[in-house]
């Protein structure tokens, strides 16, 4: 792991960057924490994804402090689509796009506040989105238009995304864009984090579940397959 700053509108961003074993070039990741920030499971999930061939980078949403980034976090994702959040990703994506280790092909994958991030950027010259259980609006149609491909993963149980799932694929289909959204029965919020509040959730009946990490993990990498290779269309096949 390699800790780095990013050079981004509002100032310096921290990052995480693992690089996959070998000789590159490999498709660039972006990937945004949850409202923790880049904890512990954050970490492991940037280095399983390098271990699976992506150059993945992880922006410390939080680098100016937690406290005052956080609201403003909030009040971009629920109301103005935009703010320093969406600079600081985007300049994370900018990083990868110009690393010669990167082959240029880049999928954003986030978290909760992260999984809103990843949906509310994908409009925005990335190539694949993978979004766990976003936080935020659910006016999809509005978000999404001229969206990259989705791969979304929600929980049943996850009180945050009541019919999230459904709204998201209707979206999707609607404005003709690839995607595969999964809603799994019986688990909840951060059923794919190994959280650092993990006995709290878990005593709210959510939290980690690992036969679905274990499919929504195959379906992103499937779909990074098919969006993220060096001859893949923009939009994908449906696009």
């Amino acid at each position: 792991m390699s800790s780095i700053q990013l050079n981004a509108p509002d100032g310096p961003v921290e990052a995480n960057l693992e690089t996959p074993a070998g000789e590159g070039p490999w498709p660039g990741v972006v990937v945004l924490h949850d409202m923790v920030g880049v904890h512990t499971a954050m970490r492991e999930t940037t280095r399983m994804l390098a271990g699976n061939g992506y150059l993945a980078l992880a922006p410390n949403l939080f680098s100016r402090g937690a406290v005052r980034c956080v609201p403003s976090m909030i009040r971009d994702l629920m109301f103005s689509g935009k703010g320093g959040a969406v600079r600081d990703i985007l300049a994370a994506r900018d990083h990868l796009a110009a690393d010669p280790n990167c082959t240029g092909k880049i999928a954003v994958v986030g978290f909760c506040l992260g999984g809103g991030f990843a949906l509310l950027v994908a409009p925005e010259g990335f190539d694949a989105a993978a979004p766990f259980y976003p936080a935020g609006r659910a006016k999809y149609d509005e978000v999404l238009r001229g969206s990259c491909p989705v791969v979304a993963s929600y929980g049943s149980r996850d009180p945050q995304n009541i019919g999230s799932g459904a709204k998201l694929e209707r979206a999707l289909t609607e404005l003709g864009i690839d995607h595969d959204v999964k809603t799994y029965p019986g688990v909840g919020h951060s059923f794919a984090d190994h959280h650092p509040a993990q006995p709290l959730v878990r005593v709210l009946g959510l939290g980690y579940d690992e036969d679905a990490t274990r499919d929504a993990w195959s379906r992103i990498f499937a779909f990074f397959d098919t969006h993220l290779s060096p001859g893949a269309q923009p939009g994908g096949p449906n696009a």
